[in-house]
């Protein structure tokens, strides 16, 4: 076969087989949605925010995609439901001491692991890592792991001491079952706003324009007539006003210049002599 030596190919030397399909590593993949935000696929840094959904982004990511949306960027699916910086909460987490970040020895000669967290819970100290379930309240944005909130059951925040209910929790990078639950919450969140907007501008277009009061207490038809009236009126037309207070206003004829006094380039009429 052409082969020096006298060896004898084999089959699979010769004969190229279908590709194997590689796979990815659950615990990496696990591990790299809460270390890179899920718009830029950079590095998680402060301050990092987290939308309705539970996804975590940096949160210069979310302002420079809502200040130009028409720019081609990639996972743009993870962020459509993003209206604008309302929908998002800025999260208070708390750092991991034994993280030690790029300080870390990079030689190769050290193992690294992979699943060390940046954030842990400040309740029992699990670390943010994907192993545990995480959650974030919508009313102060802390972080705690789901074992600390079933332990320690309360109603108010055990780091800020803000109070929140149940509907305020929020999974951080849940299950897709998670994910869908939350999306069916916020749909109906928005929807209920949508119904008390329009019942609002529908109650404002009913109330008839003469039934505003005034500051008196009348209509505001009456208001704008009352006050074109008035200055309409001059104060030198006033019965039982003095003529020195009548001399105090522009009106009065002491305050009026003969044609002697004028001058054809003067650009404003001064007052004062």
């Amino acid at each position: 076969m052409g082969c020096d030596g006298g060896t004898i190919p084999k089959r699979h030397e010769l004969v190229k087989g279908p590709k194997k399909v590689e796979k990815v590593d659950k615990n990496a993949k696990r591990a790299a949605r809460w270390k890179y935000c899920a718009l830029s696929q950079e590095k998680l840094r402060r301050p990092i925010v987290s939308c309705e959904l539970g996804r975590l982004y940096n949160k210069d990511a979310i302002i420079e995609y809502l200040l130009d949306k028409s720019a081609e960027r990639p996972n743009v699916e993870a962020v459509t439901h993003i209206r604008g910086i309302k929908d998002i909460k800025e999260l208070n987490l708390t750092d991991n001491p034994e993280w030690e970040g790029e300080r870390r020895n990079t030689k190769g000669d050290r193992y690294e692991d992979i699943h060390c967290g940046m954030f842990i819970c400040p309740v029992v100290g699990l670390e943010m890592n994907g192993k545990h379930r995480f959650c974030y309240l919508q009313t102060c944005g802390c972080v705690f792991s789901d074992r600390a909130l079933k332990e320690v059951k309360t109603e108010i925040c055990h780091k800020c001491g803000d109070p929140f209910k149940d509907e305020d929790l929020v999974v951080l990078n849940g299950t897709k079952e998670e994910v869908d639950e939350l999306q069916e919450k916020m749909e109906e969140r928005r929807a209920k706003t949508r119904t008390k907007k329009s019942k609002k501008t529908k109650a404002v277009k009913t109330v008839p324009a003469k039934a505003v009061a005034g500051p008196s207490g009348s209509s505001t038809n009456d208001v704008k007539t009352l006050s074109a009236s008035s200055i309409k009126r001059s104060f030198q037309d006033m019965q039982g006003k003095s003529e020195a207070f009548k001399s105090l206003f522009t009106t009065h004829s002491s305050a009026k210049r003969t044609k002697d006094q004028t001058s054809n380039w003067v650009t404003h009429t001064p007052y004062h002599f």
